[in-house]
């Protein structure tokens, strides 16, 4: 009889486990499922580029998992019980199955979330999907010189899409608008060099600013601040799929699975939780960052932790340490930001073009181990005897790129 093992959802975190599954455990009595809404991969990283005209590689999943033995299924999951190891699915056409599984791999990732800001969902833009910038890039696409843009959120991703539209459309009025003080997680040569660049883009910044409101023409702040808007970009953080806290999985208050350090679930031990989805402890005891650096080695975790468990060998657990934060700031200039081991900038920074071309390198490299699934990196790891399945092992962590 064969083991059957499902991953839901083929982000980064799912498109790997999968793969690294496949390569662990190529053996006829283990079945391998991905399901998955869309037939090709999304490059998440890269969705600022493609909202402003840049065209993407296409990576479809029939090529990425030829050969590997993984059953692609193209469907949307709409439940999860977990304690009768059941998926609820529904494929495109509208036709609902319910499938079974004997381990599950939940990948199903966020997305992006208004926080109950009035006006957010009917007036602004997303890029935390392939769907939201293909539809802001129609938009920018009809806006004539001298239109006000305003991207909402002072991250990785406000900062990022900010500096791409800026640098594309030199001819648009393109404002930030920050909670904080910009950058303020950075080193000092870091913020240094964000607020130089932010100048030399024309990108007007408003610091220590909360949205209260968003309209069809302008963005209001809590401090009187009015700012003109012809298209609002909102890029203030992601909310996980609801699906886990509708079951009786445990999850935290924002609904990510508590997970223990092999990804597995606390509370059910058939279910492993990777990427956006799993709430996991990283370095200093803080939870991993929602990213696809985070997600990678998350995901080499569970692989090598189910597949352990399958064959009664023991469980692999790897301490990965922060390194560095990659920022771009458009095609031609980046900012990557050195890190302790729990993600705190320390003074060493590289900027300029040399960061761009860092911060390509491994957008790149993080594609080719989607395009690659197989492929098995080299990493450091200490083993821990299996002895139950709430023991603390060592978690991964990548180092945080923008997501």
């Amino acid at each position: 009889m064969q083991h059957r093992i499902i991953v839901l959802g083929a982000g980064y975190a799912g498109t790997v486990a999968a793969g690294r599954l496949a390569k662990r455990l190529h053996r006829e009595d283990v079945h391998i499922t991905v399901v998955n809404a869309e037939p090709d991969f999304v490059e998440r990283v890269r969705m600022h580029q493609l909202a402003t005209g840049q065209d993407l590689t296409p990576r479809p999943f029939a090529e990425i998992f030829a050969g590997t033995g993984v059953e692609l299924r193209l469907a949307r999951v709409t439940g999860v019980d977990a304690d009768a190891r059941t998926v609820a699915v529904t494929s495109a056409d509208g036709t609902a199955d319910t499938l079974r599984y004997d381990t599950l791999v939940y990948a199903l990732g966020s997305g992006w979330t208004d926080h109950g800001v009035p006006g957010v969902a009917e007036h602004a833009d997303e890029i935390a999907s392939r769907p939201g910038a293909l539809r802001l890039r129609e938009r920018l696409a009809a806006l004539t010189e001298g239109q006000p843009v305003v991207v909402v959120g002072g991250g990785l991703t406000g900062i990022e899409a900010a500096a791409e539209i800026a640098e594309a459309r030199p001819d648009l009025d393109v404002a930030l608008v920050a909670r904080d003080t910009l950058g303020d997680w950075l080193s000092d040569k870091g913020r240094a060099h964000l607020r130089k660049v932010c100048d030399r883009l024309g990108i007007t910044v408003h610091e220590h600013t909360r949205v209260t409101a968003v309209e069809a023409d302008r963005v209001l702040g809590d401090d009187g601040t009015v700012v003109p808007a012809a298209v609002t970009v909102w890029t203030t953080g992601f909310a996980v799929h609801p699906i886990a806290r509708a079951t009786t999985l445990e999850t935290a208050d924002d609904g990510r699975i508590v997970v223990d350090g092999t990804m597995r679930s606390v509370s059910h031990p058939d279910v492993y939780a990777v990427g956006d989805a799993a709430l996991a402890m990283g370095p200093g005891d803080k939870p991993l960052r929602m990213s696809c650096a985070s997600g990678g080695p998350m995901a080499w975790q569970a692989a090598d932790a189910i597949a352990a468990r399958l064959t009664g060998r023991k469980v692999p657990a790897v301490s990965i340490r922060y390194f560095n934060q990659c920022i771009s700031l458009g095609r031609r200039d980046g900012l990557i930001q050195f890190v302790t081991a729990d993600d705190r900038a320390v003074p060493r920074a590289l900027t300029g073009r040399l960061a761009a071309r860092y911060k390509e390198i491994i957008c790149k490299g993080a594609a080719y181990s989607i395009s690659h699934p197989v492929f098995t990196p080299v990493r450091r790891h200490r083993v821990v005897q299996d002895v139950d399945r709430t023991a603390e092992t060592a978690v991964p962590a990548g180092s945080r790129a923008a997501a």
